[in-house]
């Protein structure tokens, strides 16, 4: 009678059936990534390789590109609108992102407890971020116009004001009026971001604070601060890139008027490209502004990671 001993498996045997295995998984891995990956390469990838080889060229609307680098960009400083264009972008971005980030941090603490009516609250203050951007803007153009609007008529009949409030007619109106239309379009948006990471803040660590007799503002600034940190670097960055992308509210709503005080970047980019038909000029200030703008991104994340 014999006796057979199973050997135990050797190392080379136990390696040799993992290549095969994780192979398969890396199969899988990038088959599931196949569909982004092409919707990103065809979207973006793609997109950006031509905008950086128009900016390299002149590009014509009709007729044959020809090769000019690096011109498109040294002509940028010459842009009679580009300046002026600078500085009120980072103005408006500035005023947006302080009171739209206090408004949205206000509502999101109003409806963050659970209590009666609470939810139809948080519904009206999202509402209106679910009106498209365009349809928002002519509303407002409709709600503002002094031949038709009605906002003149119920402040003349409150005996607010005397006449006609010229609400895009000047520059600063014009400037404020935009601020309020992007306020209460973004403003529930907003919200709801900042609603989101009020509520992944454990109740147990309020709890705590109240027992150790800490006072409402402690509570807020020593706790709900800090622990939403990552939440308020999320919403500073959609912020400030929406801002200095800006170009709906001021293309439907002001036309970038009056004389041209409201022209965002995004506008002189417009025009350069559909008014004077010069694609390799807003090709390179498009390429100008996507640097920028991941710059800024880049040391926003490393500002609140430092903090963080």
């Amino acid at each position: 009678m014999s006796i057979t001993v199973d050997r135990p498996r050797t190392r080379a045997a136990g390696r040799s059936s993992r290549p095969g295995r994780w192979t398969g998984r890396a199969a899988q891995g990038w088959l599931y990534a196949a569909p982004t990956a092409l919707v990103v390469g065809v979207l973006f990838l793609a997109p950006l390789v031509l905008v950086v080889w128009m900016s390299l060229h002149r590009w014509p609307l009709l007729g044959r590109p020809a090769f000019n680098a690096p011109e498109n960009y040294t002509k940028i400083a010459d842009n009679p609108l580009f300046p002026d264009a600078v500085l009120f972008t980072l103005k408006y971005t500035a005023i947006v992102t302080v009171l739209l980030s206090a408004l949205a941090l206000a509502l999101a603490l109003l409806v963050q407890e659970r209590r009666k009516g609470v939810g139809f609250y948080r519904t009206a203050f999202f509402l209106p971020g679910a009106v498209g951007f365009a349809a928002a803007a002519l509303l407002f153009y409709g709600m503002l116009n002094n031949d038709f609007g009605p906002i003149d008529p119920m402040l003349q009949a409150l005996g607010i004001t005397d006449e006609p409030v010229k609400w895009i007619g000047t520059p600063d109106a014009a400037l404020f009026s935009t601020i309020a239309l992007v306020l209460w379009r973004f403003a529930g948006f907003n919200m709801l971001i900042l609603l989101t990471g009020l509520q992944a803040i454990p109740v147990s660590v309020y709890e705590a604070a109240r027992v150790d007799g800490a006072s409402r503002w402690q509570t807020f600034s020593r706790i709900t601060l800090p622990l939403l940190r990552p939440t308020i670097a999320l919403m500073l960055i959609l912020s400030i890139s929406g801002s200095l992308l800006a170009f709906d509210q001021f293309f439907i709503f002001t036309n970038g008027g009056p004389d041209n005080s409201t022209v965002s970047m995004v506008m002189v980019i417009y025009r350069d490209a559909f008014f004077r038909f010069d694609l390799g000029g807003a090709a390179a200030l498009s390429v100008v502004l996507l640097a920028a703008l991941v710059a800024l991104n880049v040391f926003q994340m490393r500002v609140f990671r430092r903090r963080g």
